[in-house]
């Protein structure tokens, strides 16, 4: 049977419409991450917290995304796989939409960090569920196309909420609201719960005399973490830790180094009286943000096919040395207030924003229908947790040896696409694989 089959075109496009607005707004969330999370450390530490600090802080909720989402995307991946992907996304949606609006009324950072950790438990269910749901719902020759689609979502809501903050500025005294544009995908997890049809390939899997319902419920949670698929699932982490790193612990970087410029800025403003070309400008971190998610954008939604052109390995290969040079020149920049950062920026966002075209279609082709949700959300969201490892060693050292240089700590950071020029000549190719049942 091809994936696809046992669907009607409406119920599939219900399920490209939930898949691509619920990961879409998600993106939200990386938003949040990037404008929000230092401002709001700022504005609940004491007032004599000094960059170096609230520099801290900002990379301990950074891993609290990157945690949670890895758990979340294991749990939730498990759960898709054991009772449905459909029943697994709507509560993924859920889950995230609901301790985001419990973040609203956090009163201080330990409480935020909890928060964010329970809210992006959700986020990292939704990209396994979803991409598996896509992947087995659709015809196989629609995946490239619709791998890019699910890359780009995430990057229009990064985009979205970049434009929205350069006319509601995101500040110390007001950035709770954001939390509350975060809880907005709730009614989609709504509508989800009751409306989102099943894969076909997994109800046939349920009902097929060689994996019946009591063989797909002894999925365990350590079945990848096995012989014949721990080699492959191990692999799966290092080729989503990669981008994720990038992303995270390299484009993260310029994100709060801007917010500091900008930030610095207003207090020279409004204490020293300083003269207009020097004046504040509180949009230069949304600036930053919008010129690393529009190219991304248009990029992820090219990812899937250039990887189907281009073979999956190259590709990868060429994308990482393309980053490397990026991040080399984005970090050696005079200051963030330049055009060569904001350049630079761009053309980090636009090569990055082919990966996440890429690993929608090349995970979910490493793993069987039996573990694809769990496998894939291993290996995207696992990625996550030795992304976390990294960017909270680099917080650490950003406090203790780069006295709050976010330019030096993104510089060091950057060498992870080095290594990932290495890691990609171990990986076996699926360029010429179909999905396997």
């Amino acid at each position: 049977m091809t994936s696809g089959d046992s669907l009607r075109k409406t119920h599939q496009c219900i399920v490209l419409f939930v898949s691509f607005f619920g990961w879409g707004l998600a993106g939200i969330h990386l938003g949040i991450t990037s404008l929000v999370m230092r401002v709001a450390t700022a504005d609940l530490l004491p007032s004599t917290a000094t960059e170096a600090e609230i520099g801290e802080w900002f990379g301990w909720l950074v891993c609290a995304f990157l945690f949670g989402a890895a758990a979340g995307g294991y749990l939730f991946g498990l759960y898709g796989d054991r009772y449905g992907r459909a029943k697994a996304l709507a509560m993924s949606i859920l889950c995230y939409s609901l301790f985001s609006a419990g973040t609203y009324f956090a009163t201080d950072t330990w409480m935020l960090l909890v928060l964010r950790f329970l809210t992006c438990l959700g986020i990292g269910g939704v990209w396994p569920n979803a991409i598996a749901l896509l992947t087995e719902a659709w015809p196989d020759v629609s995946r490239p196309f619709l791998a890019g689609v699910l890359g780009t979502s995430v990057n229009v809501g990064i985009l979205c909420f970049s434009i929205l903050t350069m006319y509601w500025y995101v500040t110390q005294e007001d950035w709770r609201w954001t939390m509350l544009l975060g809880a907005s995908p709730l009614v989609i997890g709504i509508y989800a719960w009751f409306m989102l049809p099943e894969s076909p390939r997994w109800l046939a899997l349920r009902q097929t005399g060689h994996a019946t319902e009591n063989a797909v419920s002894r999925v365990t949670p350590t079945e990848i973490f096995r012989p014949p698929l721990l080699r492959i699932t191990i692999i799966g982490i290092l080729l989503g830790t990669i981008p994720l790193f990038g992303g995270w612990g390299v484009s993260n970087w310029g994100a709060a180094w801007a917010s500091e410029a900008g930030d610095t800025s207003v207090a020279a403003s409004e204490d020293e009286q300083q003269t207009s070309t020097s004046k504040s400008d509180p949009t230069l971190k949304s600036k930053a943000n919008i010129y690393r998610s529009l190219p991304g954008s248009i990029a992820s939604l090219l990812g899937g096919a250039l990887a189907y052109w281009l073979g999956r390995k190259k590709t990868f290969f060429l994308l990482c040395l393309s980053c490397f040079i990026c991040t080399q020149m984005l970090f050696r920049v005079e200051s963030p207030n330049s055009d060569e950062f904001l350049f630079w920026t761009g053309a980090l966002g636009l090569f990055s924003g082919f990966f996440f075209g890429w690993l929608p279609l090349c995970l979910p082709e490493l793993f069987p229908t039996r573990v694809r949700s769990a496998g894939a959300g291993v290996s995207f969201n696992w990625g996550r947790i030795l992304t976390g490892i990294g960017v909270l060693a680099s917080a650490m050292a950003l406090k203790k040896v780069f006295e709050g240089r976010y330019a030096d700590v993104g510089l060091i950071c950057g060498y992870i696409y080095a290594i990932g020029m290495v890691v990609i000549l171990f990986a076996p190719d699926t360029s010429q694989r179909s999905l396997d049942d």
